[in-house]
C-alpha cells in the first residue's frame, strides 16, 4: 500500500490565505479560529504559532488583498498611474466582499498597506505635485484608495403589498419631489460606473489645482 503525499507545511501564508478563501465563502462574521483550523485540517493551537489571535489574522488577511492590487503599467504619467493603481484596489476588493468592513475596522497601517498609500503618493509627487496639494489629494481619495466609498444613499425596503407600496411611494414623492424626479428619470445606478465617474471627477480636479500653482493660502 502507497504511502499518502506528505501534508503541506503550515506556514503564515497558507493561513492567511486559507482564511481569505473562508471568509469568501462563509463571510468574514462566520470566520472563526476554529472554523480556520478546520479548513486547513489541523488544531486550533497550530494556527497561534502564526498569528497570535483574530485580530492579527484579520490584519494579515487585509495584507493579502492589498498585496493582490497591481502596480500600473510602466511609464503611466501620474494621473494614469493613480487611476490604475485605484481601480486595481477596488478589483481586488470586489472579489472578497468582506475586505471594505475589515480594511475599515483596522486601527494601523501595515508594511503592506504603507507600501500601497507610498505608491499613491510618489505618483503624485513624480506628477511634480507639491507636498500640500498631495496631503489634501489623499485625504480627498479617502477609502476610494482601497477601492471603495460609503454609499451616501441607502435604499429605504418598501412593503411586499403593492396598494402599501404604491401609497408610500406616493408619500414619498410628495415630500421629495426632486430625488423622485432623479430616481425615475436615470437608469439605474451601476456601481462601477459611479465609483469611477467620481474618481474621474478627482483626478480631473487635482489636475487643474496642480497646473494653477494651487497652495494652502489659494493660486499665487
Amino acid at each position: 500500500m502507497s504511502n499518502p503525499p506528505p501534508r503541506a507545511r503550515l506556514n503564515r501564508d497558507r493561513v492567511l490565505r486559507a482564511a481569505v478563501e473562508l471568509a469568501d465563502e462563509v463571510g468574514i462574521e462566520a470566520l472563526s479560529m476554529r472554523s480556520l483550523a478546520q479548513r486547513i485540517g489541523v488544531v486550533p493551537m497550530a494556527l497561534y504559532k502564526h498569528v497570535t489571535n483574530k485580530e492579527e489574522l484579520l490584519d494579515g488577511m487585509v495584507d493579502v488583498v492589498v498585496g493582490d492590487i497591481e502596480p500600473p503599467a510602466p511609464g503611466a504619467d501620474w494621473k494614469d498611474a493613480v487611476r490604475q493603481r485605484v481601480l486595481s484596489a477596488r478589483a481586488s476588493l470586489l472579489r472578497h466582499p468582506w475586505a471594505a468592513q475589515v480594511v475599515e475596522s483596522r486601527t494601523a497601517a501595515s508594511p503592506v498597506v504603507l507600501d500601497h498609500m507610498e505608491a499613491l503618493v510618489a505618483a503624485f509627487r513624480a506628477g511634480g505635485f507639491s507636498v500640500d496639494l498631495t496631503h489634501h489629494a489623499m485625504h480627498a481619495l479617502g477609502t476610494r484608495m482601497w477601492g471603495f466609498t460609503q454609499d451616501v444613499f441607502p435604499t429605504p425596503a418598501t412593503p411586499a403589498d403593492p396598494g402599501e407600496r404604491a401609497a408610500m411611494l406616493g408619500r414619498f414623492a410628495a415630500r421629495y419631489p426632486a430625488i423622485v424626479e432623479m430616481a425615475s428619470t436615470t437608469e439605474r445606478c451601476d456601481d462601477q460606473f459611479e465609483f469611477e465617474f467620481a474618481l474621474d471627477l478627482l483626478l480631473d480636479g487635482f489636475e487643474r489645482l496642480h497646473h494653477q500653482g494651487w497652495t494652502p493660502a489659494g493660486p499665487p
